[in-house]
């Protein structure tokens, strides 16, 4: 009898995040969005589904993000690509040596990661980037099953206060004990999850902080080298 690996587990929960319908508001909006479509991508099928996690299955780093963009991954099929934040984030991890080029168009660009896996807190794209708490709370599974399949994962690098929530949350569900007053979120906080298991936060790679200066690619640089010195053995 053949035992599933983690690449062909991690393959089987992609297909059940893609076929996934538990967020009625959510699939509405995405299915709106893939019909109405931006003036720049009118040429696009858009993707219109939930997105699944992708990367590296033995990474050491696993990034965990707010939910697709609408006009981002909701369009691609990849989480954090073919949008402004996707551009920041790649451009940041090929810096590192952790992505083969540094920017991501389409789902089949090419783009490899090494030693990074990035998934999500919400798998669908939420109009104005708020999932509801239920819907987030739907989508919790995810990240579960994700924890249990990325056997080598010594850091999750929470991007944003929703990212970080929902994997502090993700970590109390796995048996992690951390003082409450240590949960709060921001860009740098370090916490410890497990004797060889670290959570660090920064600032979301979204627009809305990089093109204010909230988030430079120096800062997010030394974020990237702290996640990789933390995920050495």
């Amino acid at each position: 009898m053949k035992i599933a690996s983690s690449e062909d587990s991690l393959g089987i929960l992609a297909s059940e995040v893609i076929g996934c319908r538990r967020c009625p508001r959510l699939r509405e909006y995405c299915g709106q969005i893939a019909r109405e479509k931006r003036r720049a991508f009118v040429d696009w099928e858009y993707w219109g589904k939930p997105v699944a996690g992708f990367g590296d299955v033995g990474a050491g780093i696993w990034i965990v993000g707010l939910a697709p963009g609408a006009h981002g991954a909701n369009r691609t099929g990849r989480v954090f690509t073919g949008d402004r934040s996707g551009d920041f984030l790649f451009a940041g991890l090929h810096r590192a040596g952790l992505a083969n080029q540094p920017k991501s168009i389409h789902r089949d660009d090419g783009l490899m990661l090494r030693g990074v896996y990035i998934s999500a807190a919400a798998r669908c794209a939420p109009p104005g980037n708020k999932p509801l708490p239920e819907e987030l709370a739907n989508c919790s599974e995810y990240l579960d099953r994700e924890w249990d399949m990325l056997k080598r994962v010594r850091v999750m690098l929470a991007l944003g206060k929703i990212g970080w929530d929902a994997t502090a949350g993700l970590a109390r569900r796995r048996g992690c004990d951390f003082p409450e007053g240590k949960r709060a979120f921001g860009h740098g906080a370090l916490m410890r999850l497990t004797k060889d298991r670290w959570m660090l936060g920064s600032y979301h790679v979204s627009q809305q902080n990089t093109f204010t200066g909230k988030l430079t690619g120096k800062m997010f640089d030394a974020i990237v080298k702290r996640s990789g010195e933390l995920s050495l053995p």
